[in-house]
């Protein structure tokens, strides 16, 4: 293979990585019927006059199997950060003592888990094209190689490599989807 003439494959690779690790983490904030710190990441609070973590405004600990607890630091949040709860869609039922915000996690019916399994699918799409879109990236990159002087062979080396990345990396994807979605029926 040419020196001049390269594909940043690591590049790619990291890119990918980033979608994984992406929807990795809008996987956590599913519910499943058991308490996690990590359902709160994606929601935010106005605070100060701008949108902030909930963990960035109190401790969030999970001191019993169905039950999370947020400490706000600043006694003047507890309103803010028990709104955003109650609008994240999470179906929780926040309940106020003092500064502590408790969030008792109800067990999940049968509805209510085909419903997030279709989120979770949504989820995995969005990380799919995402994928792709590296890949498409990494295409127009050997295309304008070509164009610059790369050789049939390597180019065609070289997308055979893109492809075969693609496809792993839709492939854990897919695993990694299936893997929520027995975890979120499971009773």
């Amino acid at each position: 293979m040419s020196d001049e003439i390269e594909i940043d494959i690591d590049d790619l690779k990291r890119r990918m990585e980033g979608a994984l690790a992406a929807l990795r983490t809008e996987f956590g904030s599913l519910r499943t019927g058991r308490a996690s710190a990590s359902m709160l990441e994606p929601i935010q609070a106005d605070a100060y006059g701008q949108m902030t973590p909930i963990n960035q405004l109190g401790t969030v600990n999970v001191p019993e199997p169905r039950m999370v607890t947020i400490n706000v630091w600043d006694k003047s949040m507890v309103g803010k950060v028990e709104k955003a709860i109650r609008e994240s869609g999470l179906g929780i039922n926040p309940q106020l003592n003092g500064t502590i915000i408790m969030l008792p996690i109800p067990e999940l019916n049968e509805e209510r888990r085909r419903e997030l399994t279709r989120v979770a699918a949504q989820y995995a799409e969005h990380a799919r094209v995402a994928v792709r879109n590296v890949r498409r990236d990494g295409m127009d990159q050997l295309k304008k190689a070509k164009v610059a002087g790369m050789s049939e062979d390597e180019n065609k080396l070289w997308s055979d490599e893109v492809q075969e990345l693609t496809d792993a990396y839709i492939a854990k994807v897919d695993k990694a989807l299936e893997a929520k979605q027995e975890e979120i029926m499971q009773v």
